[in-house]
């Protein structure tokens, strides 16, 4: 059975109210055959500067108070969920990602966009206790929360719709305008998300959507002095690039992971092997919080990785658009490549193939691979994979179980299964991570939690309610009574 399909269609750029062609196009195709998708502009530093232009007109205008952000907000949810089929349909083709699961980021959309709603109607500051002090004596005084004026929002593939809304949505709340470039790879459903924002009420000069290169439309917004904020989700080493190039500006980024799995002896484990199943390789592990390092204390480990590996072989991989699929391709075949590339490595170094390790599907896929003991010095461990891998070690305590889940440079999220409350307490006291989820695998999220990394996974959290807060500006105003 596969679900409904897109037909090719050449999109406009978004810019300063107009749906603008430039003469050069940039063809999107599917990550699983090749086929062409739709086509969209390639824009250049120029356009860039069209959009801030208006942009920042947009912004110095005002006339767009809090309530009018959140109907604007509540209205896109409600379109958004009328038109998940359409939008299932584009996230699966564009970015390859297994129909099942686009349609799930489909309706976490509604989601995120709702929770941003909600923020736009509270958006508020806070009372200072003046007189707390001697100083303050007769005095009033408040924090006012303001928006930063315009925010520049680059976006990843792997979540096309869902990231951008990450992006868009507590933006708009924040009274921000934004210019926003979505990955090259899949910018359709971001294109379309802006349509239903603009058919939801949002004035077109507060939104702008421009393709092109990184090298170029991204650097451009990037170097741009009248964006007050730069939000991006994508690799560590582009991301702190990017922080180093916008000294002066807010940089906001969410960056990359090796997500450890903690498997204690006290812990439900065949809860933790199944969940590992699914969240090792939902759309091919392309995921900043897919479980890459599952660690296992030795007194379970045989049982674990029998049950593992059992329920990775019994993954579907093939059309992202069948539905009985559940791991579909890379992004692309460079990608395929460099993880196979990855997994051979680490064999070669005396890793132990469990399952997987082949390309398939007349070499579209790579197939679902687990590797055992690989030596701690293998990309498979200490890089991030974003691919549909990963790797099983023992520990033979707990306390060495979370010295190898902080043997990383990265520190997004982590998962721990104990079912002892106080190692509980100490893995969220000991794991250096931005989020320490108990009894749960690390790529567990809900869109109003607070999301973000520590080390190189970042310096910022997301979640509307906290993105609110990383796009506005604190101001402080005392009244002498």
């Amino acid at each position: 059975m596969a679900t409904e399909t897109i037909e090719a269609t050449d999109h406009k750029l978004l810019v300063a109210g107009e749906r603008l062609e430039t003469g050069d196009w940039d063809e999107v195709k599917s990550p699983y055959d090749g086929t062409i998708v739709g086509r969209v502009p390639r824009a250049d530093a120029a356009v860039v500067t069209r959009a801030v232009d208006a942009a920042q007109a947009a912004f110095e205008a005002g006339e767009f108070p809090q309530h009018a952000r959140a109907e604007v907000l509540d209205r896109a949810a409600h379109i958004v969920s009328e038109r998940e089929d359409d939008l299932t349909a584009t996230i699966a083709a564009e970015a390859g990602k297994p129909v099942k699961t686009a349609r799930v980021e489909a309706q976490r959309c509604v989601g995120t966009l709702t929770f941003a709603a909600a923020e736009a109607r509270k958006l508020t500051g806070e009372m200072v206790p003046m007189e707390a002090g001697p100083a303050g004596e007769g005095k009033l005084g408040f924090v006012l929360r303001l928006p930063v004026g315009v925010v520049g929002a680059i976006s990843p593939f792997n979540f096309p719709l869902n990231l951008v809304a990450h992006k868009l949505g507590p933006s708009i709340a924040a009274g921000n305008a934004t210019v926003l470039k979505p990955a090259g790879q899949t910018p359709i459903s971001a294109i379309k998300l802006a349509e239903i924002l603009y058919e939801a009420g949002l004035p077109e000069n507060w939104l702008h959507v421009i393709c092109g290169s990184g090298s170029e439309v991204g650097n451009a917004i990037v170097e741009d002095e009248r964006i007050g904020a730069i939000t991006f989700t994508g690799s560590a080493p582009v991301g702190w690039q990017i922080r180093s190039k916008a000294a002066r500006k807010k940089v906001n980024l969410e960056l990359g992971s090796t997500a450890p799995l903690i498997v204690n002896d006290d812990g439900d484990w065949e809860a933790a092997a199944d969940k590992a199943q699914i969240h090792a390789f939902s759309h091919a592990g392309q995921s900043c919080i897919s479980v890459q390092r599952i660690l296992v204390h030795e007194a379970i480990a045989d049982d674990f990785t029998t049950r593992f590996v059992s329920n990775v072989e019994g993954l579907v991989t093939g059309d992202p658009m069948d539905e009985r699929t559940d791991v579909g391709p890379l992004i692309s075949p460079d990608d395929r490549d460099r993880v196979k590339s990855w997994v051979d490595e680490a064999v070669s170094a005396e890793g132990e193939l469990l399952t997987g390790g082949e390309i398939v599907d007349d070499g579209r896929c790579l197939a679902p691979t687990v590797i055992k003991e690989a030596p701690r010095d293998q990309k498979v461990w200490c890089e991030e994979i974003f691919g549909p891998v990963a790797t099983i070690h023992t520990f033979s305590s707990f306390a060495e179980g979370l010295e190898l889940g902080n043997d990383a440079r990265f520190g997004l999220q982590a998962g721990v299964f104990t079912r002892d409350i106080g190692r509980g307490l100490q893995a969220g006291e000991t794991l250096e991570f931005g989020g320490v989820l108990i009894n749960e695998v690390p790529t567990f999220r809900t869109d109003q939690m607070p999301y973000g990394g520590v080390k190189d996974s970042g310096n910022t959290r997301e979640g509307p309610a906290y993105a609110v807060r990383e796009l506005t500006e604190e101001r402080l105003v005392t009244l002498q009574g």
